[in-house]
């Protein structure tokens, strides 16, 4: 009997060499099919390789209609990731897939980084090491965190253990998540969040609606703050936060993801106080294991069920 094929296209788990999430796939009987190994496969590659696969484990790449049109065979797509903005979902209804995730598994990583951008943003370290490579000592005055207010938009696993970490050095945080009605921090309106918060980290899928930071929401923003986007940069709108960094205000805009990987060169990813960072928010060792057994977990449970 044929062994029942399952695709595998994160980078991370496509790669050559030993992977312990892909032996448990094969030690479950089914052959594993890599169409791009160790990078992120385009939609003919993707096209040609999803006919007669029973599964996919799915990384960041796009799955629209004109691959899952040729999806004869598949029963789950399981990401190894918290997001599903790349999968169309009403191609994926109408091929009869079911869509999982791995929440949860790159929370800490995630929440991680945005902690480190935090800092940097306030202590102005990109500007001040760029000026040292250059041969220029320049040394400005930054902010401490304490007593500062970190404002989380998306109060879920990421924004829970930024909140943690934030507390623990003595910030104020709020958050504002309307899914919730309690919270370990006080929860408040999204625009009394981002007027009054010297920091914004937002942890949040993009919406259908447009930028949830649109021009009006970019402009209650403090001339002072940090503004963290380890979600999707989708998540603002951009044209007006030019705007503003080249009026002088906001303080720092760090952006680790993209619709678009790696994004086109932009008048904002090149402003000086932007700090772009190419979706570091799960890349650790340690988000990439979880993820990857979550991934694998989610898929086997779901077609021992088929």
């Amino acid at each position: 009997m044929t062994a029942r094929r399952v695709l595998v296209t994160p980078r991370s788990l496509s790669a050559p060499g030993p992977s312990a999430a892909i032996d448990r796939l094969t030690a479950a009987g089914y052959e594993v099919v890599t169409p791009a190994p160790g990078r992120q496969p385009t939609t003919a590659e993707l096209v040609a390789a999803v006919p007669g696969a029973v599964g996919w484990v799915a990384g960041v790449e796009p799955i629209g209609p004109e691959v899952l049109q040729h999806a004869d065979a598949l029963r789950v797509i399981s990401r190894n990731g918290a997001g599903r903005d790349a999968i169309d979902p009403r191609a994926a209804d109408a091929a009869g897939v079911t869509v999982l995730t791995a929440r949860g598994a790159n929370a800490r990583g995630v929440a991680e980084l945005a902690l480190g951008l935090m800092i940097e943003g306030l202590r102005g370290v990109t500007e001040a090491s760029a000026a040292l490579r250059s041969g220029t000592w320049e040394r400005t005055a930054g902010r401490e965190v304490e007593a500062r207010r970190l404002g989380i938009v998306g109060y879920g696993a990421i924004g829970r253990h930024l909140g943690r970490f934030a507390r623990a050095l003595d910030m104020e945080v709020v958050a504002h998540d309307p899914f919730l009605d309690d919270a370990d921090v006080p929860l408040v309106e999204l625009d009394t969040l981002l007027g009054t918060s010297e920091v914004v980290s937002l942890h949040v899928p993009p919406g259908p609606d447009g930028p949830l930071l649109d021009a009006r929401r970019v402009g209650l923003l403090r001339d002072d703050v940090v503004l963290l986007n380890t979600a999707r940069s989708t998540l603002v709108d951009e044209v007006a936060l030019l705007a503003r960094l080249e009026a002088g205000h906001v303080s720092r805009y760090s952006v680790d993801a993209f619709a678009v990987e790696p994004p086109p060169a932009s008048a904002l990813l090149a402003h000086p106080r932007v700090v772009p960072t190419p979706h570091l928010g799960a890349a650790t060792a340690e988000s990439s294991r979880r993820a990857a057994d979550a991934a694998v977990d989610n898929l086997l449970a779901e077609l021992a069920e088929c």
